[in-house]
C-alpha cells in the first residue's frame, strides 16, 4: 500500500494520506484537531482524512479556520469507541465507530495509515481483524522509541497491547523488534534483551524462561535478560516484554519524567535567589525540559499488522498528538510495513506448553 500520487507541474508528487479518529481518546476534538491542523501547516505532501462526527469536525474546523482547507477531507462516523469498551463490543457492536470507518479506509486504499487515541484493546481488535497480519505474526505489538543515555533510542515491545502472552509471542515481539530497528536505523543485526527481574537465566517466571531458550536458537542477536535499567542505559538496541509488564514500565517513566521535572520547577522557585540562578541557567533548563518530555515520543506503531496504525496516548494534548501524526508520517514515507515483511525472519514455531 503506497501513498498516493499526484501530477504537478509535470512531476510526481507523492501525497501521504492519514486518517485520524479525531473521537478517540480522553480529549477527543479538542486536541485531535488543533493537532492535525498544525501538522497540516508543517507538512505539505500531506493530506488528512478527519473522521468523527461530521457536524461537530466542521464547527472545530470553522473556529480553527484552516490555511488549507482543500487537503482536508471529512469522513462522517456516527458512533465512538469509549476508553471503558471492552474490545469485542468496539469490534461487533460498533461497526460505525470513528476507531473503525478510519482503519477500514486504510484497507481500501484510501488512507495510507491511521492515528488513534481511543481504547488500546478495541484498537488492536479491530486492526487485527480488518486488515489481518503479516505472514508469521499471530499479534500485532506495541512498539516505540525511548531515548537512552547513549544518545540514540531503545525499542521496546510489547507495550500494552498483548496482556497476555504465551512464549511464541515473544519470540515474534523480538523479530518484529529487530525488524523495525533495522528498517529505521540501518542496523543489520540489531541486539535484543529480553525484560526480566535479573540477568541470570534462572530468574523470571516459566514463560520468560521458555522464550529465552527459543532466543537462544532464534538466530537473532539475543543478548540475553535485561532489567528496568537497561531500557534507558541504552544496554540493548531491542527490549521485549509482555503487554502488561511493558505498560507499566512505560507509565512508571513518564509518571518518573514529571515528578523530576515538578521537583527541580519547585527549587528553582524556593525564593529570589534561586530564581535570579533559575533565569542564568534557563538554557540548560530548557533543554533538559525538552530531553525529559515524554510527549515527544508520543506515537507506538502496532507492528505486525499489514497496515500503518499508530496508537497515541489516551491523555496526549495537542503538541503529542501531532508526534504521533508524525511518526504515522514517517512510517508511510518508509514503506515501514512492506520493509518489516521483508526483514521478518522465518521463526520455527513452537507449540506452546
Amino acid at each position: 500500500m503506497g501513498a498516493g500520487r499526484a501530477a504537478r507541474g509535470g512531476a510526481t508528487v507523492v501525497t501521504v494520506r492519514i486518517a485520524i479518529d479525531c473521537m478517540g481518546g480522553d480529549h477527543g476534538l479538542a486536541v485531535t484537531i488543533p493537532a492535525a491542523l498544525g501538522f497540516l501547516a508543517r507538512t505539505p505532501d500531506v493530506r488528512l482524512l478527519l473522521v468523527g462526527g461530521q457536524d461537530a469536525i466542521e464547527q472545530a474546523l470553522a473556529r480553527a479556520r484552516p490555511a488549507d482547507p482543500a487537503r482536508i477531507e471529512i469522513r462522517h462516523a456516527a458512533e465512538v469507541v469509549t476508553m471503558d469498551d471492552p474490545p469485542a463490543t468496539a469490534l461487533r457492536g460498533k461497526r460505525n465507530s470513528s476507531m473503525r470507518v478510519a482503519i477500514d479506509l486504510v484497507k481500501n486504499g484510501e488512507a495510507d495509515g491511521c492515528v488513534s487515541a481511543g481504547n488500546t484493546g478495541a484498537l488492536m481488535a479491530i486492526s487485527r481483524f480488518v486488515l489481518k497480519m503479516l505472514e508469521g505474526i499471530d499479534r500485532p505489538a506495541i512498539a516505540t522509541q525511548l531515548p537512552n543515555q547513549r544518545g540514540g533510542t531503545t525499542t521496546m515491545l510489547d507495550l500494552g497491547a498483548n496482556v497476555d502472552c504465551e512464549v511464541q509471542h515473544l519470540l515474534q515481539f523480538a523479530a518484529m523488534g529487530s525488524a523495525l530497528v533495522t528498517v529505521l536505523e540501518g542496523k543489520e543485526r540489531p541486539s535484543i534483551g529480553l525484560l526480566n527481574i535479573g540477568e541470570e537465566v534462572i530468574k523470571g517466571n516459566d514463560a520468560v524462561k521458555q522464550a529465552a531458550e527459543l532466543l537462544r536458537t532464534s538466530g537473532l542477536n539475543f543478548q540475553g535478560n535485561v532489567e528496568g535499567n537497561d531500557i534507558y542505559e541504552g544496554t540493548t538496541d531491542v527490549v521485549v516484554c509482555d503487554g502488561f509488564v511493558g505498560n507499566v514500565a512505560l507509565k512508571t517513566s513518564e509518571g518518573l519524567a514529571r515528578m523530576l521535572a515538578g521537583f527541580i520547577r519547585e527549587e528553582y522557585e524556593r525564593h529570589v535567589f534561586t530564581r535570579l540562578v533559575a533565569l542564568l541557567s534557563f538554557p540548560v533548563l530548557r533543554r533538559l525540559k525538552r530531553r525529559l518530555d515524554h510527549r515527544r515520543y508520543n506515537g507506538a506503531s502496532l507492528v505486525g499488522l499489514r497496515g500503518v496504525v499508530i496508537k497515541s496516548h489516551g491523555s496526549a494534548d495537542a503538541y503529542a498528538f501531532e508526534f504521533a501524526l508524525r511518526r504515522a508520517y514517517d512510517a508511510i514515507r518508509n514503506g515501514l510495513v512492506q520493509r518489516i515483511a521483508d526483514a521478518l525472519p522465518h521463526q520455527p514455531r513452537t507449540e506452546s506448553p
